[in-house]
């Protein structure tokens, strides 16, 4: 990848453990390599609600390369990306699905739908504002069997147009498959919500 390109919002999907954050990870040392004036912080989405979870945590912090800022942000990505934007340094949204499924499924009380549709409106419309680069991770889920619930459904349907609106505002695109990267441009042929 060129340097050229670590000037610009890139959105990073791939199936769960394609190497997604490893790949953003790379491209963000790499950033950090090109000047002495670069930094990088990663905008960290996941909430340990349970074991599991926090060991898949810890594996990621522990993995993080060092000089990577963390910033804890389960919901307003929007304020986050403001608040830590600035030139010279990169950020790196890991990842879009599990702020979703904060907004959406929620382990500690009920969905806000509109509340949601606010803050991913309000992300749409900084994105092109923001003086930093970003690098955005997600899942693609939308590859596999119809789930059987309405819940699961609409969760998946909304992740699908969450990755298309971002992918809209980004420059460059990334499938990782089996660790391997595969980047191109955004064409974008409509002006998506």
């Amino acid at each position: 990848m060129a340097a050229d390109q670590l000037q610009r919002h890139q959105l990073i999907v791939g199936g769960q453990r394609s190497g997604k954050s490893r790949h953003a990870e790379r491209l963000a040392l790499r950033w950090l390599k090109a000047s002495p004036a670069h930094e990088v912080c990663v905008l960290a989405t996941a909430q340990a609600w349970d074991e599991e979870m926090r060991q898949r945590i810890a594996r990621h912090q522990a993995d993080r390369p060092a000089g990577f800022a963390t910033v804890e942000v389960p919901l307003s990505l929007t304020r986050a990306l403001r608040a830590q934007s600035a030139p010279g340094r990169l950020l790196l949204v890991d990842c879009l699905t599990l702020w979703l499924t904060n907004w959406l499924m929620p382990m500690g009380g009920r969905p806000d739908r509109a509340s949601w549709e606010a803050e991913r409106s309000a992300l749409l419309a900084a994105l092109p504002e923001l003086a930093s680069p970003v690098l955005f991770v997600s899942n693609e889920v939308g590859w596999g069997i119809s789930p059987l619930g309405r819940e699961v459904r609409d969760f998946v349907d909304e992740l699908g147009r969450l990755n298309q609106a971002v992918a809209s505002r980004c420059q460059d695109l990334t499938l990782m498959v089996a660790g391997q990267a595969w980047t191109r441009p955004v064409h974008v042929e409509t002006d998506l919500p």
